[in-house]
């Protein structure tokens, strides 16, 4: 039995359905198998919606103004995602567990992995490596990418090798002017 750490994978699909929204509930699926989520979801009317109220929910605590803030938030989530832990052996995985109960929707699924998965992330790796891109907190910047970091040093600040050389460029002309 491998104990399913929900942690990396479920902050990194959760930035990945915020910085890149999918017009289908079929694209959100998609997104969810090519994290490494293999179980079906029973589909829902209201799926797409739903989902992206859990998305926007969790942008919440990607934007929280410090670590209590996030954490407050981050507990409401799983408070409203709580399911006894079980566990399963789908799809070939082997035996471990899940953090919801069985036959949930989609949103209800994604709420549960994605609140788990980030209060993992950030009680493992610490609660600053969550944030925006750093090239957007420049003013006319127009980057509002989600940036997890799950470097080995903890100092990932952009979302992208574009974003980080627009702003080496933007300092270095900062300098010149001087």
């Amino acid at each position: 039995m491998h104990l399913n750490p929900y942690g990396e994978y479920a902050v990194l699909l959760a930035a990945s359905l915020a910085n890149d929204w999918p017009s289908t509930r079929a694209g959100i699926e998609t997104r969810t198998r090519e994290h490494g989520m293999t179980m079906a979801f029973p589909e829902r009317p209201d799926d797409h919606e739903r989902t992206r109220a859990v998305v926007d929910g969790w942008l919440a605590v990607v934007d929280a103004a410090d670590p209590p803030e996030r954490a407050r938030l981050l507990n409401t989530q799983m408070a409203t995602a709580a399911a006894y832990p079980r566990l399963t052996d789908h799809d070939g995985e082997g035996w471990h567990l899940h953090y919801r109960d069985r036959d949930q929707s989609l949103p209800e699924v994604l709420l549960a992995v994605i609140s788990v998965g980030t209060a993992l992330h950030l009680t493992t790796r610490g609660m600053h490596r969550l944030g925006r891109c750093a090239a957007g907190q420049v003013p006319g910047d127009p980057c509002t990418a989600v940036v997890v970091d799950v470097t080995r040093n903890g100092r990932q600040r952009y979302c992208s090798v574009r974003c980080a050389n627009r702003a080496a460029v933007r300092r270095h002309r900062a300098r010149a002017v001087r």
